[in-house]
């Protein structure tokens, strides 16, 4: 098995497929079609699962005569190097210009608690020189 390229280099219906496996744990290509906004045929979602599979993202058992597609990464992972590429390419590397264009466009409608556990993050990211 390949190791998996970065989540973010994947094409949007690639993205919505890995999502849908990861919110299902695993899924076959029915299912993962079903769930899908726009999905292409159904050979057209095993054609994409395969290629998800080339590139080290799934990986599948047989279940019978089909197969169940499940992740190779963890989420936390996959998110983590997704967000790296969303901060670099859109946002020039800045973290803090990311999170203000987040709260700036409604998109992040944060808690009384919320805020107080960022405000928490960045206190202790001072201390840590980070």
């Amino acid at each position: 098995m390949k190791t998996p390229n970065e989540y973010g280099n994947l094409t949007r219906r690639e993205r919505e497929m890995m999502d849908i496996v990861y919110q299902s744990g695993s899924a076959s290509a029915l299912e993962v079609r079903q769930r899908m906004s726009s999905p292409p045929s159904y050979s057209g979602v095993r054609r994409l699962l395969k290629i998800l599979e080339e590139k080290g993202h799934l990986q599948h058992r047989m279940d019978g005569t089909r197969h169940t597609f499940f992740p190779t990464t963890p989420r936390e992972r996959v998110r983590g190097s997704a967000i790296k590429q969303l901060v670099g390419t859109f946002f020039e590397g800045s973290v803090s210009q990311t999170v203000v264009a987040l709260l700036e466009d409604g998109a992040a409608s944060l808690t009384e608690r919320e805020l107080d556990e960022l405000a928490a993050m960045i206190e202790t990211a001072k201390r840590e020189g980070r």
